[in-house]
C-alpha cells in the first residue's frame, strides 16, 4: 500500500472511531423525555453546569411531604444557551427558580427544561430545538 493511501485510510478510520462514541452518547428529546408529562419545579439551585453536550441545573424541590427532593434538569447546549442570553453566572447556588420541564421516561427525578424563571423574575427559554414548543402544563387542544 502506498504511504499516502495508508495515511488517508488510517486518518479516516480514526475519525470514524472518534465520532462514533459522541454520536452514540447523544440522544433525542423523545428518546429520554416524555412530552406528555410536563412538570413545574419550584426550588433552590444547588449547582449550574453549562457544559457540552447539555447544560444541567441541579435543584432541590420541596416534595409533597415536606422532604427535599433533588432534581437534575437538562438544558440546551452551551452555544444555544449563550445565544439566548445565558452565561455561567445566570444561576447561583441558593437562587430560587421555577422550571417548566418534561419528566424523564425512566421515572427518575430528571427532566428537560423548556423555560426557567430566574431569581430576578425573568423567564427564559432553556430547551433544545427538539423540546416541544408548547408551554409545559398547558392542556393540548382536543383533550
Amino acid at each position: 500500500m502506498k504511504p499516502k493511501i495508508f495515511v488517508f485510510s488510517f486518518s479516516l478510520f480514526v475519525a470514524t472511531i472518534m465520532t462514533a462514541g459522541y454520536s452514540a452518547a447523544h440522544h433525542s428529546f423523545a428518546a429520554e423525555f416524555d412530552a406528555e408529562k410536563p412538570v413545574t419545579l419550584k426550588g433552590t439551585v444547588v449547582k449550574w453546569e453549562m457544559m457540552n453536550p447539555h447544560g444541567w441545573i441541579t435543584v432541590d424541590v420541596t416534595g409533597p411531604g415536606g422532604d427535599k427532593v433533588r432534581w437534575m434538569v437538562e438544558t440546551s447546549n452551551p452555544n444555544g444557551l449563550m445565544r439566548l442570553g445565558w452565561t455561567k453566572n445566570s444561576l447561583k447556588p441558593g437562587d430560587q427558580i421555577t422550571i417548566e420541564a418534561y419528566k424523564a421516561k425512566d421515572g427518575s427525578n430528571t427532566a428537560n427544561a423548556a423555560r426557567v424563571t430566574l431569581a430576578d423574575g425573568r423567564s427564559v427559554f432553556a430547551g433544545s430545538s427538539l423540546t416541544p414548543q408548547a408551554t409545559p402544563g398547558a392542556v393540548p387542544q382536543g383533550k
